[in-house]
């Protein structure tokens, strides 16, 4: 008898300011004015806290806002 586990939903990747920025066709530098805003949440991550990564979710939220 073989036991099931429960399955566990994948959590999305963290997307970089590069790949906001390419999604949103639009300048990097743009995504970070966003981040510094507050428009954008983000996450600094690495050593140091040096490293910007955005939640898909947060991404998609500041889109809905965009459209507003």
């Amino acid at each position: 008898m073989t036991r099931k586990t429960p399955h566990k939903p994948q959590a999305e990747p963290l997307l970089t300011v590069a790949d906001v920025a390419a999604l949103d066709q639009c300048p990097e530098k743009t995504v970070r004015r966003a981040i510094a805003a507050g428009l954008l949440e983000a996450v600094r991550i690495g050593p140091g806290g040096r490293l910007l990564r955005i939640d898909p979710a947060a991404h998609r939220a500041y889109r809905r806002t965009l459209r507003a």
